[in-house]
C-alpha cells in the first residue's frame, strides 16, 4: 500500500502525471551528461525547464547510443514522480513541419533509416528480392552497399581511398578473378617483392618496358628462353 501511495499526488496543482510535448531549447549540457532543455508551447514560449535527462536504448559508462535532439526539435516528456521540476525526454516526435526522411507511400515499410542533420544516412532496405544495407554521405556521391541480393559489396569514392593496418592486407578472391584497372601503378616495396602465377604470367607494355636490378639479374626456365626481337643488344 505505501508504494501505491507513492504514486498518488499531493500537491494536484503543481505535479503532471502523463505524458506531454516540448521543443528543445538547449542541447549544451555544461556537465555532458547527453541532457537538454526544453519549453513548454502548451504552457509559456519563455520558461525553460531544467536540464533533462534523454532517454535511449543503451546508456553506460562511456558507452551507449548517442543521439541528442537538436534545437527546436519536439519531443515527448514525462515527469519523475509528477514533478514538472525533473523532465525526461522519452523521444523525439515528428509533425507537419518537421517531417520523417523516408516515405512509405506503398505501405510495404521497407525501409528503415538513420540521418544525420548534415545529410549522412544509413539505410537498411529490407525490399522483397532487392534487399540491401546502404551507408551514404551527405553528397551521395561517397558510399557502400551492400547487396543482398547478389551477395556483393560495392565501394564508390569520389576522391581517395586510403587502407591502412599495422599488420597483413590480404586480398583473396579464391573462386574468381581478381582485376585492377588505373592510369597509373606504382607498388613498392621496403624489402622483398615476389610474383608467381599458378599457369601463365604475361608482361605486356605498348610503349618501353624496362628490368632493371642493382646486384643482379636472374632468368631461369625449365623448356628455356626465347627471345625475339628486331632489335637485341646484350652488355
Amino acid at each position: 500500500m505505501m508504494g501505491f501511495d507513492l504514486l498518488m499526488p499531493k500537491e494536484p496543482d503543481t505535479n503532471f502525471y502523463g505524458v506531454t510535448i516540448g521543443i528543445v531549447t538547449n542541447n549544451q549540457d555544461p556537465e555532458n551528461l547527453g541532457r537538454v532543455k526544453v519549453k513548454y508551447p502548451w504552457l509559456s514560449e519563455e520558461a525553460e525547464s531544467r536540464w533533462a535527462r534523454v532517454l535511449t536504448p543503451m546508456a553506460g559508462s562511456d558507452r551507449g547510443i548517442y543521439f541528442l535532439p537538436e534545437v527546436d526539435d519536439e519531443v515527448l516528456l514525462a515527469f519523475e514522480q509528477g514533478d514538472i521540476n525533473f523532465p525526461y525526454v522519452l523521444g523525439a516526435l515528428w509533425n507537419g513541419q518537421d517531417k520523417p526522411p523516408a516515405k512509405n507511400d506503398d505501405g510495404k515499410n521497407n525501409q528503415r533509416m538513420i540521418k544525420s542533420r548534415s545529410g549522412h544516412q544509413i539505410v537498411f532496405d529490407d525490399t522483397e528480392g532487392e534487399e540491401k544495407i546502404v551507408i551514404q554521405d551527405k553528397t551521395g556521391k561517397n558510399k557502400i552497399v551492400i547487396d543482398s541480393k547478389d551477395n556483393n559489396m560495392t565501394i564508390d569514392v569520389q576522391g581517395d581511398l586510403t587502407i591502412t593496418a599495422k599488420g597483413k592486407i590480404i586480398l583473396n578472391s579464391s573462386d574468381d578473378d581478381l582485376a585492377i584497372e588505373c592510369k597509373n601503378l606504382s607498388i613498392k616495396t621496403k624489402e622483398n617483392y615476389q610474383l608467381e602465377a599458378g599457369k601463365n604470367c604475361t608482361v605486356e607494355a605498348k610503349a618501353k618496358y624496362e628490368l632493371e636490378a642493382n646486384s643482379g639479374l636472374g632468368i631461369k626456365c625449365s623448356a628455356g628462353v626465347k627471345v625475339n626481337d628486331g632489335s637485341l643488344e646484350v652488355m
